[in-house]
């Protein structure tokens, strides 16, 4: 019986764990992101440095190089991100920019059509490093596509023939050329690995304490 406790411990140590790195996460952003306004703009050296920042860059959009991110959700819809490479004024450098999310139509086989501003732009928004972790359905297709399942940025460079910088921008709402931007907190979850937690620490001590009450059992005369 007691073969499988330290699985529920196991299990129950690594939602806890989640949900402690959850908040640590979303103190940071906190932290960093009232940090005031920084200008986006090369040389640039390091994606921690502003990581979480709040950031403001001018340039112009390059649509031809624009991607969707499939199966995204928002309120219960799914749809895509739209993140579009901003060439960075005076520079050859680029930044993608998520612009938020647009609702996916009718026939899945074909995106919907985005609009993209021309022109200069000044956008502020807060630099994230996009994670490395994902859960994928299928391969990534090789070759230039315009719509991926999630961001790998080595990949995207390969496909779009540029390296951006290693950040995006997850636009704030009150920049032009934008759409739904309701940006996901951190800490999103963190009741539920919690309450993970607890169920796992809860079967440990009923298994426990069923444990004791067999061997008490055993022992009675």
């Amino acid at each position: 019986m007691l073969l499988v406790l330290p699985l529920f411990v196991s299990l129950g140590l690594w939602q806890f764990n989640k949900a402690r790195a959850k908040a640590a996460l979303q103190a940071e952003l906190d932290q960093r992101s009232q940090g005031g306004v920084i200008q986006l703009a090369p040389p640039f050296a390091d994606a921690e440095l502003v990581r979480f920042r709040h950031v403001m860059v001018r340039g112009c959009f390059e649509p031809e190089r624009q991607i969707l991110l499939d199966n995204r959700i928002h309120h219960e819809q799914a749809g895509y991100h739209v993140l579009t490479p901003l060439r960075i004024e005076g520079s050859e450098a680029r930044v993608l920019v998520n612009r938020g999310w647009i609702a996916a139509g009718a026939d899945h086989a074909q995106p919907p059509a985005v609009a993209t501003p021309p022109g200069n732009v000044e956008l502020e928004g807060i630099a994230v490093v996009p994670s490395r972790r994902y859960f994928s359905l299928a391969p990534e297709a090789t070759g230039w596509h315009g719509v991926w399942q999630n961001l790998n940025l080595k990949a995207y460079a390969e496909a779009a023939g540029f390296a951006p910088l290693p950040v995006v921008i997850q636009l704030d709402a009150a920049s032009p050329a934008g759409f739904a931007r309701d940006w996901p907190r951190p800490d999103e979850r963190m009741e539920k690995h919690l309450s993970y937690a607890l169920q796992w620490a809860g079967f440990a001590i009923a298994l426990v304490g069923f444990w004791l009450v067999a061997s008490l059992r055993r022992r009675a005369p």
